[in-house]
């Protein structure tokens, strides 16, 4: 499988934890368009009066997927949440959470950055 189609499986796998979870998914993949200098939400999830925007990472370490998250791309997926809450016109409580698959682990850091 190449890294499109294995990131694709592992949001679909991050969606489906998340579901389990008592999170309803939102929107998968949201962007705020080209060339806005916003980074692409893997998934935004609700239970309640929580948004949950979640990146999703699959690597074989959970090292190695920590180190795919710069601190270029935290700034980018704040800003499109941002936009996401104001464009939605939502106010409730949000937070970034990172799910990691490695192997046939999954890691779910709430509150990531």
């Amino acid at each position: 499988m190449d890294s499109y189609k294995t990131g694709l499986f592992s949001e679909f796998i991050a969606c489906v934890y998340l579901i389990l979870h008592g999170f309803r998914i939102v929107c998968r993949r949201y962007t705020t368009g080209k060339h806005t200098g916003r980074a692409e939400i893997d998934i935004v999830a609700r239970r309640r009066n929580l948004i949950v925007f979640v990146e999703v990472k699959y690597r074989k370490t959970i090292d190695a997927a920590w180190g795919a998250i710069s601190t270029a791309q935290q700034g980018r997926l704040r800003r499109a949440a941002e936009t996401y809450l104001l464009t939605k016109r939502l106010n409730c409580d949000a937070r970034f959470d990172v799910i990691i698959i490695h192997g046939f682990h999954i890691n779910w850091i709430k509150n990531a950055f």
